[in-house]
This record gives C-alpha cells, structure tokens and sequence, in this order.
C-alpha cells in the first residue's frame, strides 16, 4: 500500500500535466488586453523562473553526460540505465509543483508583487535566514525520512537511482517534494515580511538552490581539493559532488543540505568525505578505466546528431526518429558540425558493461555527407587513426568500425591502418562478417530460393552472394561491371557458380520477393519489386520505406545479452539494447579473445564460425521484418 502523499496528483496525466501551466500562460496573455497587469507580471515571472529551473538542470544533465570532459572525473562508474532513465522521466514534476505553491503565497500575500527588483540588505537577510532555518530543517527533516517507515514508503524512490544525476535531484515523492518547497519558501517570505525582499533576490536564491542540488547530484567532482587546502573552513560550508554521492552509496551519513556543517554538529559526517574528495580531484588528471572494447562510430546527420545523452538524455534514451521539440535546436546542431569540421578529435560518448568488461563508443566527429566530399577523405583517416592509436596507447583490445569508417574506397574497409601501423596491439574489426551472418540468417531461415542483391560487388554483397551460391540459392547481382561480377564469380566453388546470375537492371527482380539492398534505391526503383517482397538491407543511411505493400528490415543488428549493466542510450534508429552487427562484430571479436585484424575483404569461412561465437555469448538477432505505415 502506497504511503499518503507519496504518489503525483497528475501521475496519469503524462505529457499532458504541462497543461497544468496554461492558467498562468492565460493569465499572461489575457493582460495585454487589460491596463491592470499587476497579477498577470507575477504569472510572468513564475512562468520565467520555472522555465530557467529547468534549463539549469538541463545544462548540468548536458554537462554530466558529456563523458569526454567528466569520465576522468566520475565518482560512481556505473552507467545510467534505461530503468533509472525511466524512473526520472518526470524529474521536473517538482517545478510545476512549487509554481502552484508560488501562486498560492501570491494570494496569501497579494503585496509581495510591490516588493522592489533589488534590494541588497535582502541577499544579506536570506543568506542568514536560509542557515538559521532552510539547512537545519532540511537536514532533519532527511534524517528522518531515512527512518523505516518513512524511507520505504517515500525516500527509497529517490535512492532507487543507481547512479546521482542532475535530474535525480528532482525524483522524489510528492509529500518530499512539498517540505522542499516549504524550505526554499521561508526564506524567501521571510525576507518578504521583514521588508527586505526583491525581485531579484527571489530569482537569485531559487536558482542558486536548484544549482547547487545539480551539483550535488551531478556524479563527478569538479571541486579542486586544492579549495580547501587554501580555506579549510570552506570543506564546512558547501558540499561537494563527492560527499553527496556518499550519501548515496553509505546511507546513515551526509544528510546536509548544502553545508557539512550540520552533518558535523550531528555527528552523521561520513569520515571518508575529504579523503575520497582529495583522491578523485587528484586522480582526474590521470585516465581512468581502460575500455576492454570500442565502437568507433560517426554522425550520421544533422538531425542525428541530437540524438546523444549530453543533448537530451530521454531522446537519446529511445530510437531516434525526427520529433518536433529538436527542430528549434537544428541550428545548435549545425553550428556544432561547423565548429567539428574546423578543429575536433574522437571523443567518448557513452559507455556500458558486459561480462564486467568495458565498452565505449568513441565518435569520429565527421556526418555522414562529409565522407562523400574527395577532399575530406584524408582528413576523415587522419580522424579515424588518431582514435586508433589513442586505443592502442590505453591498451583496449578492439576498435571496431563503424558504416563509413570503414568504407572501401576511404580505407580499404581499414586495411589501410594495418598497412602503416603492422604492429598495433589492438586489433581493427570491420564487424561485417556478423553483419553478413545477420542478413544470411534472416534469409536461409525462410527457406528463400532466389534473392536479388544491389551492391553486389561491395564487400558485403560479395561475400553474400559467394556464402548464398553455396546453398544453391539463386542470386540476381546487380552490377554494371562484368569485370567486378567475373571475379567474384571466379572465387565461388565451379559447381555452384551457376547460382550466381548477372543483372544490369532492376526489372531483372520484378519476379523476385527477396531483395537485398546494399546500395540506396529510390522509391521508383523499389515499384520494380513484386507485392510482398521484403528489403533487407546494409546500406547507411537506410532507405526510404515507400512501398505499403512490402516489408523493410532495418539495418542488421544484434541484441546484446540481458545481463548488459550502464546501457541507456540506443544506437540510432536501433532498439534499446539492440546494436548494429559490427558493433556486435567487434564484440564477439574482444570476448573470444581473437588476435587477428579483421579488415578487408570478409573471410566467408568464417561467417559460420562468427554467427555461432555471437550466440554463444548471449547475443541474440533481432526480427527485421516490418510494414509501412
């Protein structure tokens, strides 16, 4: 049974609670019809604050997912899940909260829109009024609700978060988040009815109190030890990212607010705060972990390039798709990709767990239109072996690369890299051979006697087709070249080159329910395939879904195993916990402990071999076949 008070009033009303905001919006607009705006500038400034609460949290959410910055510098390593992600989607219910609260002190005392927009004796009085009264009763009132009762039914929903983030901050229950707002609140009427307060001071407290929450709950420190080696006395007066997190790992201990202070006059200071605090400081100068594996992956567009925690942590946390809310931050996104092209490097994006083992995703900071441009090729290698051999320096196992990264005719699908560096200790992985094993799976299962395969001379289609013919499947390889198709046809066995027929068009696969797309076809290309056939496909980006009569697959993928740890992110288009096949590629390549490279032409002995270690690990393939809309 739920405690009182314990769950949201407008719990059931999803997105939908930010209607709850239109009164104020209303009264705002109403007011410019009226010469009386005196009600209406108060709706103002409550709609004003509320939106500046949020995007400090945002900001800070943004700046402790930028893991390229903070990773040297993250107290508790774990990763934010999709379950935590989950659980805070509502973070901000706290801010439309106290925006009710503002408007009912509004009506309990009407004069306080008379206050003047400064007064400095004011910020003296709140600073003194927020020790006497905000840290004590905050501080009591937490101890307090860490008793069993109280925590079971109300504060555990705050500490089920695995890992403090800025948003953590706001996930509590709606009884907590009451007595929080009653904190915030006697100061600041307390300045109010002894004839100190302001405008300015009401937005300074509010938003220096929501700032320092964020840092608290921002999980790496960004205090310098070196602070309270100058001003010993300071370690007493403000906490530290380090001393909060504490509280979350070692409950019983640093329950203040803002200031230890009162964890000392309560004999609840944890003894490992400064020395933990002096340790990460010191040590986030130095690399941490080592990544047993990375995935270096690229941009694909602008749109995409949205689509990453340290933007919108929700939005990266589920398959990307155009939404309407990223459209105002299109231009951000293109300024980025400027500021890229000029100076950049590989940096971290996110990170997870497998088998205790650590995997990163490093991204080339290049979109996918610029690996088309001839004179952005030498730069895009230059971006690509910097990121290998920074992996090599650290010692990570794999790199695999990702879709453009290691195109053929950018670096000869990496061997470019093995050539010029013959003794790397980390092995390059092109992951295709699990992407092939991905598309014959989903083909061989159904029993597919004729396929038609665009593409066919890529490296993928090649080692399609050979794999294919020796089945005695039937391939249509669509190609231009007589030249490219006789080679490959010359690699397959004598008996079974006869299952390998050359195509120059694509009304050759008018008869033919199985198309295979390795290179991007227009809609008015996709009408020459008969009703009901499927699109499988490797062709980044995917194509267009025109036909409501057909089915498309998505881009080969894997599944990785339930036990994976730190995952919240999806890749792309992907589903939460899917990858693409050479992502799982460079994965099955660093669990079995494979020592060589994996560039070039695909070995398709091995595709067998690759497909049964994927499997054997606990990854698993993802159905592929869905309809149009």
């Amino acid at each position: 049974m739920e405690g009182p008070l314990s769950t949201w009033p407008w719990e059931k009303l999803g997105c939908f609670k930010y209607l709850l905001y239109g009164p104020f919006v209303a009264k705002v607009t109403y007011s410019r019809f009226q010469e009386d705006s005196i009600n209406a500038t108060w709706c103002l400034h409550v709609l004003i604050l509320c939106s500046l609460r949020g995007l400090i949290y945002q900001l800070w959410s943004s700046f402790s997912n930028m893991l390229f910055l903070t990773r040297n510098r993250r107290i508790i390593k774990q990763g934010v899940d999709f379950k935590q992600i989950d659980n805070e989607w509502d973070w901000d219910n706290f801010i439309l909260l106290q925006a009710i609260m503002a408007s009912l002190a509004y009506y309990t005392f009407p004069n306080i829109i008379n206050i003047p927009i400064w007064n400095l004796n004011g910020f003296i009085m709140i600073i003194i009024l927020h020790i006497v009264f905000s840290e004590p009763l905050y501080y009591y009132f937490h101890k307090f609700f860490h008793g069993s009762y109280l925590f079971t039914n109300y504060h555990l929903l705050h500490h089920s978060s695995a890992v403090p983030q800025p948003f953590t901050a706001g996930h509590a229950t709606f009884l907590e988040q009451i007595l929080l707002g009653g904190v915030i609140g006697i100061p600041l009427l307390g300045c109010y009815v002894m004839g100190y307060g302001s405008i300015a001071m009401i937005y300074s407290y509010v938003l220096i109190f929501d700032f320092l929450r964020c840092l608290g709950h921002c999980n790496f420190e960004i205090i310098p030890h070196q602070l309270f080696l100058a001003l010993p006395f300071m370690k007493y007066l403000i906490y530290t990212p380090t001393y909060h997190s504490l509280h979350h790992t070692e409950m019983g201990t640093n329950y203040c607010l803002f200031m230890p202070l009162f964890d000392v006059i309560g004999n609840t200071l944890n003894p490992k705060s400064w020395d933990m605090h002096t340790k990460i400081s010191i040590q986030s100068g130095t690399n941490s972990q080592v990544p047993n594996f990375v995935f270096l992956a690229h941009v694909v567009d602008i749109t995409s390039a949205l689509h990453v925690p340290y933007v919108l942590r929700s939005f990266s946390s589920i398959p990307f798709t155009t939404k309407p809310y990223i459209i105002p931050l299109l231009p951000l996104s293109f300024l980025a990709m400027i500021i890229m092209w000029i100076y950049s490097k590989p940096f971290l994006n996110t990170f997870y767990y497998l088998n205790n083992y650590l995997h990163q995703t490093w991204v080339i900071p290049r979109f996918g239109f610029q690996y088309f441009l001839p004179f952005a090729k030498n730069g895009i290698n230059d971006q690509i072996e910097q990121a290998i051999l920074r992996a090599n320096k650290l010692g990570v196992k794999v790199i695999s690369l990702a879709a453009l990264n290691k195109n053929e005719g950018l670096n000869g699908g990496g061997i470019l890299f093995i050539n010029k560096y013959p003794n790397l200790k980390v092995r390059v992985v092109h992951g295709n051979t699990l992407t092939a094993g991905v598309i014959l799976n989903q083909i061989t299962k159904h029993d597919v006697n004729e396929v038609f395969l665009s593409g066919a001379t890529s490296k993928l289609g090649r080692a399609i087709a050979l794999y294919l013919c020796t089945k005695q499947v039937r391939v249509l390889m669509l190609t231009s070249s007589s030249e490219r198709f006789q080679k490959i046809l010359k690699e397959a066995p004598y008996e079974y080159q006869k299952y390998l027929v050359h195509v120059t068009k694509y009304q050759a696969a008018k008869t033919c329910k199985t198309w295979i797309v390795g290179k991007w076809i227009t809609p008015r290309e996709q009408k020459f395939a008969p009703v009901g056939a499927h699109f499988h496909q490797f062709v980044v980006p995917p194509i267009l879904p025109y036909r409501n009569d057909c089915t498309y697959g998505d881009l080969a993928a894997m599944r990785l195993p339930p036990h994976v740890k730190g995952l919240g992110s999806c890749e792309y288009t992907m589903e939460r916990g899917v990858v693409h096949a050479c992502h799982a590629g460079g994965v099955v390549h660093s669990l079995e402990g494979w020592t060589h490279h994996e560039v070039g032409a695909i070995d398709v002995q091995r595709i067998d071999l690759v497909w049964e270690a994927a499997l054997k690990h606990g990854l698993m393939p993802v159905s592929s076949f869905k309809k149009t809309d």
